[in-house]
């Protein structure tokens, strides 16, 4: 069967000669052995390549019946974690839900509405969301693998407290769900304690590839997305990608085009969509690019873009001003609703009456290629027939690999993040944390000198 994702990498020939694609294979090559043979940094964090291969069906099923009770007593569900305890799950779930779940009729319903909280410290919030489930039957997934990081702890002690006072301590035990390390840690030792149904976070695998692991897939099951679907997508790209030569491996072609960019000076590379629902579907990509490459004063800064929206604000940017960026553009073919423009001429577009929305948002695309890459903006366009949960575990598989790929590329460790610690040391101290009394007297005495 045909990829349910497409690179198309018409519109980068004037920006890359072949001989570049010829000399970038050998690297490439050594990458993939890099990978699959395990022997290159990170190589401890490398379950998620075959996660779906040894897949634990039990677990799966466990998964399923679990967010089944979910769906079926909760009127809102809490999601509590940070970065790839949180992204990814966010990034389906709006991707592939209804736009405005939250306000359609209960009748229309058949899952709870999904909140997530833990990925800040804004009070208003926080606050809000605790009113907001006023009256509602909540569950709660909190989602952390020490369950020390400081956000989502937070978080689950503001919750837990607000589920113990509404439902009573008993009643609370039963609607919390914890996703957590197998043996140890702060949350693993609670939820032992308080008796919560747990969830393992694999060993082997790092946050921001964890989409496809109990981390990503009980969120999305319990907001009625078939997880099924959705891995058995990730498994097809799999399969596609697993083949060493450049040019037969679209995944390494993406990671290879990159670094050419990169190469040649690119600084920033724009992941633009023309779907509003892909809008988190950008911060999880940011996520995965960013922390697996931005290290050692290296890596191109991710950034996203929805169009056409973004055309009306960043649109001259992109068209007229530095030249250090490139386009990852992502499209889907066909939307999962049609609707006709009707009939009316006092705006002067009479010409459409009668033409798909659909079909004017895929010539918004054409143009905007067309006009960025007259603008010398590179396009490399990844296409997918429609948005479903196939389809989009398949192009998460594709980014995953392909980022690992383009790590190793460009001489990195795509599986560690060493500098996320420094501004939780750094808050640890600030707040009083003990043992950090040196530090956060260090720290004082610079935040004075900028007053």
């Amino acid at each position: 069967m045909p990829s349910p994702v497409s690179l198309n990498l018409n519109y980068v020939a004037p920006f890359v000669a072949d001989h570049e694609w010829e000399q970038l294979c050998p690297a490439v090559s050594r990458a993939h052995h890099l990978l699959h043979a395990r022997t290159g940094q990170g190589a401890d964090f490398l379950g998620w390549m075959d996660v779906l291969e040894k897949g634990n069906q039990e677990e799966i099923t466990r998964i399923e019946k679990t967010a089944a009770r979910i769906r079926e007593y909760a009127d809102a569900f809490i999601v509590i974690g940070i970065g790839g305890s949180s992204l990814g799950a966010k990034a389906v779930i709006s991707g592939l839900s209804h736009s405005f779940h939250s306000s359609l009729h209960m009748q229309k319903k058949n899952s709870p509405d999904v909140f997530f909280l833990g990925e800040h410290f804004g009070s208003d919030y926080t606050c809000e969301l605790l009113e907001a489930l006023e009256g509602k039957n909540v569950y709660v997934n909190v989602i952390s693998k020490s369950g020390t990081t400081t956000e989502p702890a937070i978080a689950f002690r503001i919750v837990k407290t607000w589920m113990e006072h509404t439902y009573g301590k008993e009643e609370a035990k039963k609607r919390i769900i914890a996703t957590t390390d197998r043996e140890k840690g702060a949350l693993k030792t609670m939820a032992n304690a308080e008796g919560y149904e747990t969830f393992v976070v694999p060993d082997d695998v790092g946050g921001r590839y964890s989409v496809l692991t109990p981390v990503g897939l009980l969120p999305i099951a319990a907001a009625g997305i078939s997880i099924r679907d959705l891995i058995a997508g990730a498994e097809e790209a799999r399969l596609d990608y697993t083949e060493e030569r450049l040019n037969h491996n679209q995944a390494y072609q993406y990671a290879a085009f990159r670094y050419l960019m990169y190469q040649k000076g690119k600084q920033i590379e724009m992941l633009s969509v023309y779907e509003p629902k892909l809008a988190d579907f950008g911060e999880w990509w940011k996520q995965l690019y960013g922390e697996s490459e931005g290290k050692d004063g290296k890596g191109l800064f991710p950034a996203s873009a929805v169009f056409t929206t973004d055309l009306h604000s960043m649109g001259q940017y992109i068209q007229e001003g530095r030249r250090h960026l490139f386009e990852t553009v992502l499209f889907i073919g066909k939307s999962g609703n049609e609707i006709q423009i009707p009939r009316g001429d006092e705006d002067g577009l009479d010409f459409l009456t009668g033409e798909y929305l659909d079909a004017i948002n895929k010539k918004a695309f054409q143009a905007t290629l067309l006009a960025h890459t007259d603008g010398a903006v590179p396009n490399v366009i990844l296409e997918m027939e429609q948005l479903d949960a196939f389809s989009m575990g398949a192009l998460m598989y594709f980014f995953e690999k392909a980022c690992a790929i383009s790590g190793y590329l460009l001489g990195v460790n795509p599986f560690d993040q060493p500098g996320v610690e420094s501004y939780k040391q750094n808050m640890y101290a600030l707040l009083g944390k003990p043992g950090h009394e040196q530090r956060r007297i260090a720290l004082e005495e610079r935040l004075n000198e900028w007053r």
